[in-house]
């Protein structure tokens, strides 16, 4: 597998992002059918994360895929405030506490552990192999692959504006995160918010079309504001195009 990875990066990331959005969707398909949300979807991220988290380990690639804290300058960059305001969104209409122990333990573990696969696949092993032949191009791909990969939640039963609304922010976020990853050398802050943002969305109220809508656009503002920042404060980087 490390030969096949090394030869064609690309397609490595992409067979990986694949298999990832396909048995998820049929992992969260069999859980509904049998009525206990996430029973089978969260085993399986487990073991997914696992595997992805023991290659990179035994690999060596721990410092390629952001594992470590790069060049993050976490009082310099502020790193932690317009995270928190991404990572809080769903609390801001309050907080849902009347959930079934079971499936609120497995829809949690699930949301945690999508948060670690996502930004290593799209963020870590995408980028990364695309980002040798051209960041700009690799930013696009990253960004707008992470996001129309959340179409497929209309086929898991999610209606059409929420959706649409998924992808806008998810976009915006995906950009941030490659930004982050791409000028610190660190994917440690975007995992940390992307798992507790996707984690506290099991405890969001229902607020109704308007707040959904408000809270879309603050996350779209915030995290593009907060990209374009993140450019400013690092204007130079020393980004290792070759893993190395």
């Amino acid at each position: 597998m490390k030969t096949f990875h090394k030869k064609h990066p690309v397609i490595f990331a992409v067979i990986l992002i694949a298999i990832y959005v396909v048995i998820t969707s049929l992992m969260d398909e069999f859980s509904r059918s049998i009525g206990i949300e996430s029973v089978f979807t969260a085993p399986f991220l487990l073991v997914f994360a696992t595997l992805l988290l023991v290659f990179i380990v035994k690999c060596g690639f721990k410092r390629r895929y952001g594992l470590t804290y790069g060049n993050l300058n976490f009082l310099g960059c502020l790193c932690f405030v317009p995270l928190a305001v991404i990572a809080s969104v769903n609390f801001w209409a309050g907080i849902n506490l009347d959930l079934a122990p079971l499936p609120t333990i497995l829809t949690v573990s699930s949301m945690l552990l999508v948060g670690f696969v996502e930004e290593i696949i799209f963020r870590g092993f995408l980028f990364k192999a695309m980002a040798k032949n051209g960041v700009v191009s690799a930013f696009i791909v990253s960004s707008v692959t992470f996001a129309l990969g959340h179409i497929v939640n209309l086929f898991n039963g999610a209606d059409l504006l929420p959706t649409l609304l998924q992808i806008t922010y998810a976009g915006a976020g995906g950009f941030l995160f490659t930004t982050i990853f791409y000028k610190t050398e660190s994917l440690l802050p975007c995992i940390i918010t992307h798992s507790l943002l996707n984690a506290t969305s099991v405890f969001m109220v229902d607020a109704g079309t308007t707040h959904l809508i408000i809270s879309s656009v603050a996350l779209i503002v915030v995290s593009i504001a907060y990209a374009l920042w993140f450019f400013y404060k690092y204007q130079e980087t020393d980004f290792q195009l070759d893993g190395e």
